[in-house]
């Protein structure tokens, strides 16, 4: 007798732990192929450490998966180790696969989703009074790299009508036109997140030089 089929993907969909703690928004979730199980998304704006691994913790079966998926910016310094530490240490311990998307195109995919298809522009809060910024088409597909721009800088390069991020109102406001469609990304939207984002580079984006210096001027590694 010949053995049985294998369980195809669609039967046997892989379990994903999602981790997102890049921004001020921290967030988890937990999917059964593209069928969300749990998740929890708070706004921390800091305390993201303490919070993370109980909010992974609450989740069924306590998140466990095959899969995990994390957030590796641009955002928070502190916050896109946070996650990215987490999702290492799991990783190694279930011997799951990781990968790795970038803040600011899951942003634009909750835009696509929420609001509808079409191009977008997400305008993220960074540092030194700048914004993260960078622009995506109708299939969320990226069409300018990222960037960290002043205000004015970002009123002039980005020229989408829908604007999302956490600067999207302040975005609009500064260029006088525009949609504004303020997100913070959720971790419970992974699914719409195209898979093309995906890396296996589990390597920060943090948009822009950091401030601290090792000894010597050497930038942190």
């Amino acid at each position: 007798m010949s053995p049985p089929p294998s369980p195809s993907p669609a039967t046997n969909p892989t379990r994903t732990l999602v981790i997102d703690s890049a921004t001020a928004a921290c967030s988890v979730a937990l999917l059964e192929g593209n069928t969300l199980i749990g998740g929890t998304f708070r706004v921390l704006g800091r305390g993201h450490a303490e919070a993370l691994v109980p909010m992974i913790a609450n989740l069924p079966e306590r998140g466990k998966a095959d899969r995990i998926a994390v957030a590796l910016g641009p955002g928070s310094f502190t916050g896109v180790r946070v996650g990215l530490a987490a999702a290492r240490a799991l990783a190694l311990a279930w011997g799951a696969k990781l990968v790795g998307y970038p803040t600011l195109a899951l942003v634009a995919a909750m835009a696509r989703e929420a609001f509808g298809e079409g191009p977008v522009d997400v305008a993220m809060t960074g540092g030194h009074g700048e914004w993260f910024v960078e622009s995506f088409d109708a299939a969320g597909a990226s069409t300018a790299p990222l960037a960290s721009l002043t205000p004015d800088g970002a009123a002039q390069a980005l020229t989408a009508q829908r604007i999302t991020g956490n600067e999207a109102e302040a975005l609009v406001a500064t260029r006088g036109h525009g949609t504004a469609q303020p997100l913070l990304p959720d971790a419970r939207a992974f699914a719409a997140l195209p898979t093309a984002h995906l890396t296996p580079d589990i390597s920060p984006l943090y948009g822009r030089a950091p401030d601290a210096r090792l000894p010597g001027g050497k930038m942190p590694g």
